[in-house]
């Protein structure tokens, strides 16, 4: 799948052909947002105009705007792995949290 990013927001896009458009929407905010164009650079303006829009929308609402990536992760798991990660964590004189965060920076670089 193609992606676009744009201060820190993340928009998956589709061709659609007939119209002959590419269509792209922001995966990582909880408001809907979609944005198109007919070339890469009306796309990504497209992009910057709609997270504008959006950042706009909420000062007039009074409210934060949604951050793409909070950093908090809230991971439900077995309690037998919980266990084994915890004690893995231990031997290594890690907290928990950073024994975790070390193992998904080896498999997501």
């Amino acid at each position: 799948m193609t992606t676009l990013h744009h201060e820190g927001y993340l928009a998956t896009l589709e061709v659609d052909e007939e119209a002959g458009v590419i269509h792209g929407r922001v995966v990582n905010a909880r408001a809907v947002l979609t944005f198109e164009g007919e070339t890469l650079p009306e796309l990504r303006q497209a992009f910057a105009d709609t997270v504008a829009d959006y950042r706009d929308w909420c000062a007039e609402r009074g409210v934060e705007p949604e951050k793409p990536y909070s950093g908090n992760l809230s991971l439900r798991i077995p309690p037998e792995l919980h266990r084994r990660v915890a004690e893995q964590a231990a031997k290594a004189g890690e907290s928990v949290n950073h024994f975790i965060a070390e193992r998904l920076e080896e498999v997501a670089p």
